[in-house]
């Protein structure tokens, strides 16, 4: 694997109290995490481009979610509202038939509390049976609208008109990229599958595709890396996943390094341990120094997921299973830490997809209608499939971290906390251009020339020369 990051990436010094076994559990890793404290800045970005693509609306997401419980209150609602509209009828039309009677009998007590008798055991009967219509129409309702959460995973339309906003002039009128397509791929840490927002995404990861030649590009974006939120917010940029879901970390991606992406797929813990299972595994190469992070991230995840796991015994290359290669992913505890956790991410996609291109169409079916219900992603399944079909003719040639190696630092800003620093964010986006798009003489955009000022700024006190 090409231009390994294999530098010691500076550790918080909060980390020091803890107890060893502890880092295992994402609940403590969320207690040191540094708190985001986020601007509350009224300007937006203005519109660069009127209408280059219709906007599809608010996330598809949202608009289903809203309907499922709309329609979950609605129809509990509307059957209470039946039930009681009909008591009160059937009791106002007991009273009046009951009135009737004694009127017409001449106040014959007999005959008036019969009637009314009767007339009362209607009213019961028709009441016991709108409550039982009621409580059924409220368990269906839960059953389609709760108890299956469609909001958590599958298909969602992002709103194009705000990605269309963050692609640049530049950009736009890029030649070399004209022939990529670029997708945004996020791992969250979301045992709950909620995959939308209000998670942080651990791993940010930019696939580019030849589309003439299908071969595959593959760059982390480290996830503590000090950006533009795309809201004139500056602070690590997984934020940006956290605060917007999707839509705004596709905006990050897009503003900070003069990208064209508009599509993403999400998965969380459990998405990937069971796409890894369903394609049998996957070849890793695990070190003696990763064996113990591995196996104790695997006892943690084990306990959440409630899944039975296989420790790992020996060093060297073997088959992992899927909880094992999501361990593996985690592990950000040896030489290179985070920067090292994110090419061992890069290194299960990559087994993934050699795993899978040996694979038969049919068999695939089965992964990507495994996998498409417990992910996230901008795409349909009959799109997922129709790449699927064409999946020899992909290849991976090369990946890497941006910020790169020689153009980054770490330092402590603040309240971001501890950050990687690109020391040049213009230097760093030339490279990536090179790198994705062999495009050596790529000029960035006037606004990358904006944020790379700010953060120069920002970061000068906490970076030496």
């Amino acid at each position: 694997m090409s231009n390994r990051d294999d530098e010691y990436y500076e550790r918080d010094e909060r980390r020091s109290p803890r107890r060893r076994d502890d880092r295992y559990d994402d609940r403590y890793d969320d207690r040191y995490e540094d708190d985001y404290d986020y601007d509350d800045r009224e300007s937006r970005r203005p519109a660069r481009r009127d209408g280059a693509r219709s906007a599809s609306g608010a996330s598809h997401s949202a608009s289903r979610n809203g309907a499922s419980h709309s329609s979950s209150r609605n129809g509990a609602g509307h059957s209470s509202s039946r039930s009681s509209q009909g008591s009160r009828s059937s009791q106002g039309r007991s009273s009046s038939r009951s009135s009737q009677g004694r009127s017409s009998r001449g106040g014959n007590g007999h005959g008036g509390n019969g009637g009314k008798k009767k007339s009362s055991t209607k009213a019961i009967v028709l009441l016991v049976a709108e409550v039982l219509v009621a409580c059924i129409l409220v368990y269906v309702a839960y059953t389609l609208f709760f108890k299956v959460d469609v909001t958590k995973v599958g298909k969602v339309n992002l709103n194009e008109e705000e990605i269309t906003k963050s692609i640049s002039e530049t950009v736009a009128n890029n030649q070399e990229m004209s022939g990529y397509t670029n997708i945004a791929l996020f791992g969250v840490d979301a045992r709950d599958e909620q995959l939308t927002k209000n998670t942080r995404s651990d791993t940010i990861m930019i696939a580019s595709i030849n589309n003439a030649t299908g071969d595959i590009k593959l760059c982390s974006v480290y996830r503590d890396t000090y950006l533009n939120l795309s809201n004139d917010t500056y602070t690590k940029c997984n934020a940006a996943y956290a605060q917007g879901g999707p839509l705004q970390a596709i905006s990050m991606l897009n503003m900070n390094l003069d990208m064209d992406i508009q599509d993403f797929v999400t998965i969380g813990f459990r998405g990937l341990t069971d796409v890894v299972d369903a394609l049998g595994g996957v070849t890793i190469d695990v070190t003696d120094a990763e064996i113990s992070h591995l196996n104790n991230y695997q006892a943690t995840m084990a306990q959440e997921l409630k899944l039975n796991y296989t420790p790992v015994n020996s060093a060297g290359v073997q088959t992992l299973n899927g909880l094992q290669a999501t361990a593996y992913c985690r592990i950000r505890y040896t030489a290179g830490d985070d920067f090292k956790r994110a090419e061992r991410q890069r290194t299960v996609l990559m087994a993934c997809m050699e795993k899978a291109q040996g694979m038969s169409y049919s068999q695939l079916e089965t992964v990507a209608n495994k996998a498409f219900g417990e992910t996230y992603t901008s795409f349909d399944l009959d799109e997922i499939l129709a790449l699927l079909k064409n999946i020899t003719n992909y290849k991976i040639v090369d990946n890497n971290g941006f910020p790169y190696e020689e153009m980054r630092a770490t330092g402590t800003m603040g309240k971001a906390g501890s950050c990687v620093l690109p020391k040049d964010l213009q230097s760093n986006v030339k490279w990536l251009h090179q790198f994705l798009f062999d495009d050596s003489a790529y000029e960035v955009s006037p606004d990358v020339q904006k944020y790379s000022e700010k953060i120069a700024a920002d970061v000068s006190k906490y970076i030496g020369g």
